[in-house]
């Protein structure tokens, strides 16, 4: 029999992974505590995150809305979204970032079929369903558009001119703008529709009610210092329909 993991990929930064750990730390004791098997730290290897979230021995992990609502929906539990307490967002939910350089002069929408949008996957609801979704919705287009692997790299691309565009969750902007020396070289030039946030999940077979307790009991335990580096002002519970009314783009609709 496999043994139980967990991970916690979304916002995994290093510069931060010290409180990381420590929340998972918390967690793992409540777990044991209440008789549930829980891995000491966290997993974090190279396997696809969808191996990850569909194992049936996964005791926590965390994913994004398009994952869940195309691949994941009646296949894992689903437990609640971390609120991330960003502006213009109910909790638990979150929106996305248009960032260009500063030097960039064609930002009205009607000039983004002249830009070279960068994303990082096209499994992402704030990378690539969201630009594409918001930019449907406004009657824009962009030029070409390029898959990067993440949010980090995208954002650096645009800095360094290889790219024109891109779009990144606002937490991650938020992390960029802390940690990311080429963020001055950035700007912000709009923001997409907030969406159901980065949730919470577990394997099917695991008992969910006292996995989202321990959760929410490390939470309350946390340093507000751990908390503040990880950007958790909360938990909120979204019902899966509402990650499954946002649409889903074509894979085709990249230009």
């Amino acid at each position: 029999m496999s043994a139980p993991f967990a991970s916690l990929p979304m916002y995994d930064r290093a510069e931060h992974r010290a409180s990381t750990d420590r929340f998972w730390s918390l967690i793992r004791d409540t777990l044991r505590d209440a008789g549930i098997a829980a891995p000491d730290a966290l997993r974090r290897d190279e396997a696809p995150l969808l191996d990850h979230w569909l194992s049936p021995d996964l005791v926590l992990s965390q994913t994004c809305g398009l994952p869940y609502r195309a691949r994941l929906h009646g296949k894992v539990q689903l437990l609640a979204c971390p609120d991330m307490d960003l502006p213009g967002c109910p909790p638990g939910y979150y929106n996305s970032v248009f960032v260009v350089r500063q030097d960039e002069t064609r930002t009205d929408p009607q000039d983004w079929a002249a830009l070279r949008l960068v994303f990082n996957d096209t499994l992402s609801q704030s990378g690539w369903a969201a630009p594409l979704n918001h930019a449907a919705r406004i009657g824009a287009r962009f030029g070409q558009m390029e898959a990067t692997g993440g949010h980090v790299i995208s954002a650096r691309m645009v800095a360094e001119g290889t790219a024109d565009i891109a779009c990144v969750d606002a937490n991650t902007w938020r992390l960029i703008q802390r940690y990311d020396a080429h963020a001055v070289m950035l700007r912000e030039i709009g923001r997409t529709a907030p969406t159901p946030g980065m949730p919470l999940i577990t394997a099917l077979g695991q008992d969910g009610d006292a996995i989202l307790a321990a959760v929410e009991a490390a939470l309350a335990d946390l340093p507000e210092t751990d908390r503040a580096a990880l950007c958790i002002n909360g938990l909120a519970r979204i019902p899966a329909a509402d990650f499954l009314a946002v649409p889903t783009p074509r894979t085709g609709d990249a230009a």
